[in-house]
């Protein structure tokens, strides 16, 4: 994405999460995704203090668009607009049954691409353990909040998904467009490509979406 967007004119800024990458605290543990939610606002007001003015765009994947949803029901203000990409609403999967896929092979469900799975099964940074009881139960609470903050989120929203992808965000990205009361929201499920559609063979052509998307906003 870097490579794409930076040589197109577009800064962009990522962070670690708390428990992820190379991040302090205990490996994906959190008591409230409030905690990712402030950490990320810390985050913004550093990025605001090196951008001036410009436009900034918010993009969360998988977890992330969980926590940008969450970020941007408190924070759309500060906004021009909201990215979703594998995320979704509805998805009737149980504590018990995520904690068995997170034991289970996760790096298949990412990429058709072999060097991708690899790349993801070779890298010391992703966690591949049962996640802890407290972050179970920051998941539970987060999903009884969901619909109310979908709901509250106004501002422009694309929202995209691999429908290949076994985690079901395909359908959960239709019930969330359904859900935003943003007018100006736009879905894109790309037909078999899987979790991670930044890291498809087919990428480019979500990047292209992307920009002409943000291009059409004036973004």
């Amino acid at each position: 994405m870097v490579d794409y967007f930076v040589p197109r004119g577009y800064a962009v800024y990522t962070m670690d999460h708390r428990g992820h990458g190379k991040s302090e605290g205990e490996r994906v543990h959190v008591d409230s995704f409030d905690d990712y939610v402030d950490d990320l606002h810390i985050y913004y007001e550093q990025v605001r203090a090196q951008t001036d003015e410009l436009p900034i765009v918010l993009l969360g994947h998988s977890m992330g668009a969980f926590i940008a949803v969450a970020y941007a029901a408190r924070y759309q203000d500060e906004l021009a607009a909201l990215l979703l990409s594998g995320g979704g609403m509805g998805q009737r999967r149980t504590a018990a049954s995520q904690s068995r896929q997170m034991m289970s092979d996760l790096a298949s469900t990412v990429s058709k691409d072999p060097e991708v799975v690899r790349a993801y099964r070779d890298d010391p940074l992703n966690y591949i353990g049962p996640p802890p009881e407290s972050r179970r139960g920051a998941m539970a609470d987060l999903s009884e909040r969901m619909p109310d903050m979908v709901h509250s989120i106004t501002l422009p929203v694309l929202i995209m998904a691999g429908a290949a992808s076994p985690l079901g965000e395909g359908e959960g990205s239709k019930v969330l467009y359904d859900t935003v009361s943003s007018e100006d929201k736009t879905l894109k499920v790309y037909e078999g490509l899987m979790h991670e559609i930044f890291n498809e063979p087919e990428r480019d052509m979500v990047f292209a979406d992307m920009l002409a998307w943000l291009e059409k906003r004036g973004l």
